[in-house]
């Protein structure tokens, strides 16, 4: 018989307006990963900074499925990995090696996500990476950088290449591993993770097909597509516009998580 979860006890009246709201935006996109089929058990992390000058971010208790989190449950840490609030609830070296080294370098970095799902795996072991023949992965792609695999990330060392991998792209293909997006709010992180898996699977299908018979997109529109997906439009097309559109679906399919 399995063992009930314990909810965790509210924190709401514990930290700042700001800090809830991250999250409660956070815990949400847990959920909204879990409803879309991208998480992997307990495992792979998303991540969110906390507004203040204390350079702590909130990321997974390694005790719960995507679907169940709630924003009291996230657990608090600082950039060397400590548990910044009293909780029993352990937290995962790996997700700690690679979110805390993104966090730390790129102030634009609010919330970093990193999966492991069938199709970004799948892409991330093809030599040729994405590949542009879609208008999904044109919208990615201008924004994709890769990281060589080194194995499980626990080791501190490898936060240097990661950084320095990454530059200043805003999403990440882990070579033999999976994909990783940050964004300057959760919302932004979410929606550019949502293009970059879409692109993905959409990838895996096309070749499952055979290479013969692509359709090469013509000469100078990636570019094109690149200037119509980028800079303040993506922005407000992820927080006023597909974040409320996704919360009203996660109410509706999945609520509990603002608890």
């Amino acid at each position: 018989m399995a063992t009930a979860l314990k909810p965790a006890d509210s924190v709401r009246d514990r930290c700042s307006p700001e800090e809830w709201q991250a999250r409660v935006d956070l815990a949400a996109a847990y959920r909204l990963v879990a409803m879309y089929g991208w998480d992997d058990l307990i495992f792979t992390h998303l991540s969110a900074r906390v507004p203040g000058p204390e350079h702590h971010f909130l990321i997974n208790p390694y005790t719960h499925m995507f679907e169940e989190m709630t924003a009291s449950a996230l657990v608090k840490i600082d950039v060397d990995g400590n548990k910044v609030d009293d909780t029993p609830a352990p937290v995962n070296r790996a997700g700690f090696v690679i979110h805390s080294a993104i966090h730390m370098a790129r102030e634009d970095a609010a919330s970093v996500m990193h999966l492991h799902t069938p199709y970004g795996q799948a892409v991330s072991a093809m030599a040729e990476g994405l590949l542009p023949h879609t208008q999904t992965a044109m919208i990615a792609g201008h924004d994709v950088a890769y990281h060589e695999y080194e194995g499980i990330a626990t080791e501190l060392e490898e936060r240097e290449r990661l950084v320095e991998d990454l530059g200043t792209k805003h999403t990440m293909i882990l070579r033999n591993h999976g994909t990783l997006a940050v964004g300057a709010s959760v919302a932004q992180a979410f929606l550019r993770l949502y293009f970059l898996e879409r692109a993905c699977e959409a990838q895996v299908h096309m070749l499952s097909a055979g290479r013969g018979g692509l359709h090469n997109p013509p000469q100078g529109v990636e570019g094109k597509v690149e200037e119509q997906s980028s800079g303040a439009g993506m922005a407000m097309l992820a927080q006023g516009l597909a974040w409320p559109a996704l919360l009203r679906k996660l109410d509706r399919h999945n609520p509990g998580y603002a608890e």
